[in-house]
């Protein structure tokens, strides 16, 4: 067990803070690391255990780990952080999911309910692609496919090019900078792997299989989630709230800290 417990914290840079029966697992977004919590996670530490970790293939994980098969779907990264709490002896835990990581605690908490007590999504959505039903996902098959096309052919200039518009242009210029180096700093086949697993999904037939409190966090102007995303998502998620942040874009963890904590603590305090 020990030497599984030391390979775990290699494979996920597994970092642990806090105090406190009640856990806070930490799942950052596609392209980031567990950096990205650094304003929000410190403000929990004092009554809560924080676990913040990098999925495999991203950060400073064991990219040495990364398996294609395996995290061909979202399934594969669900089943690391559900093996990471089993490994680490962690229940009543609340788990804090930002884009797809959202998806990721839904599949994780709906394979193993008896480690998840609440998940809270930060800027969520169970599918990224419009469909003829109605749906608004936000975007097109084609865009999606022009996304994955440019990232093949210039990784760097897609990340220079996209991240102002997904950070969102209003907010400081030294945080799309900070998203930016991120991104460029992942292995360019791994993250491709990784956004082949994130934009093609469909979560939406499992959110009502979800019978546990459910935070949704939600910026305006967020590109990759538009405003119907949220409703559709507080719809379907029988015991969901959902709280509209005043700041704008896609990563509102960095942007819009205050307000994430805010509204954490709002719900956590139901």
């Amino acid at each position: 067990m020990e030497a599984t417990a030391k390979d775990l914290h290699k494979k996920h840079n597994l970092n642990i803070t806090g105090q406190g029966d009640k856990v806070m697992l930490f799942g950052h977004g596609l392209g980031l690391d567990q950096q990205t919590w650094r304003l929000v996670a410190p403000a929990f530490e004092a009554d809560h255990k924080i676990v913040l970790f990098d999925y495999v293939g991203c950060g400073r994980s064991d990219r040495n780990l990364f398996n294609c098969e395996k995290y061909r779907s979202l399934e594969g990264y669900a089943n690391d952080v559900n093996d990471l709490c089993d490994h680490l002896h962690l229940r009543n835990v609340i788990f804090i999911g930002h884009s797809i990581s959202s998806m990721i605690g839904l599949i994780a908490a709906l394979n193993r309910p008896d480690i998840y007590s609440r998940l809270v999504f930060i800027a969520p959505s169970p599918r990224y692609l419009d469909d003829v039903e109605g749906y608004i996902g936000g975007h097109q098959k084609s865009d999606v496919d022009k996304i994955i096309k440019q990232i093949e052919e210039d990784y760097i200039g897609w990340a220079k090019s996209a991240m102002p518009s997904i950070v969102n242009q209003s907010n400081p210029p030294e945080l799309v900078d900070e998203v930016i180096r991120t991104f460029i700093a992942n292995d360019k086949d791994l993250l491709k792997q990784f956004a082949l697993a994130s934009f093609f999904i469909d979560y939406r037939k499992d959110l009502l299989k979800f019978d546990k409190p459910c935070l949704i966090l939600q910026s305006g102007d967020d590109v990759m989630a538009p405003l119907q995303v949220g409703d559709y998502l507080h719809a379907h998620l029988t015991q969901s709230m959902l709280i509209r942040l005043k700041g704008k874009g896609h990563f509102p963890q960095l942007t819009s800290p205050q307000e994430v904590i805010a509204g954490i603590k709002k719900f956590l305090a139901e």
